[in-house]
């Protein structure tokens, strides 16, 4: 609970700036499948839609295709508005047979999120100083998780959808 004047709830004596996840790193694009992981792509700037629209058109179909799967896959993404936004819609629509949209940071119905976490503790358990080493041995991690564990994810996520969708 807060005490403030009215109308004052925005003014910067009021407010607290936070980083999340502790400050400094990297932002990163990845996808999952069953069968392993895709591309981790990492960001340089503030990812935009335009940014975003870029990563899915070079990067999306390649990691499905590396992994074996072509276009036999379910495309979830939350509900962040560059992902929203309408030309990612209209891409999505065309090349994305199967879109499925969950919650932002939902990771109870959003299985990326479960290896976001695997791939933190890997890092975080390495000794590292710059922001180059971030990014190698982020990609080191990534490649280093093992397939079995996003098959088990998605298997206990196809029970998930099945219970709760009624699929």
């Amino acid at each position: 609970m807060v005490w403030r004047r009215k109308n004052e709830e925005h003014n910067p004596k009021n407010l607290v700036g936070t980083i999340k996840y502790g400050g400094g790193g990297v932002l990163v694009w990845g996808c999952r499948s069953a069968s392993g992981l895709g591309n981790l792509i990492f960001i340089d700037g503030l990812m935009n839609q335009a940014l975003y629209l870029n990563i899915l058109r070079d990067n999306l179909k390649l990691s499905a295709q590396n992994l074996g799967i072509g276009n036999n896959f379910v495309f979830y993404q939350d509900n962040d508005p560059k992902h929203t936004a309408l030309n990612v819609r209209l891409w999505c629509l065309y090349n994305c047979p199967q879109n499925l949209k969950t919650p932002p940071q939902s990771p109870n119905l959003n299985t990326i999120e479960h290896i976001w976490r695997e791939l933190e503790v890997r890092v975080r358990k390495r000794d590292i100083e710059t922001k180059s080493k971030l990014k190698t041995v982020m990609l080191e991690e990534w490649m280093n998780v093992d397939a079995e564990i996003t098959k088990k994810n998605s298997e206990i996520y196809s029970q998930k959808f099945k219970s709760c969708c009624g699929c």
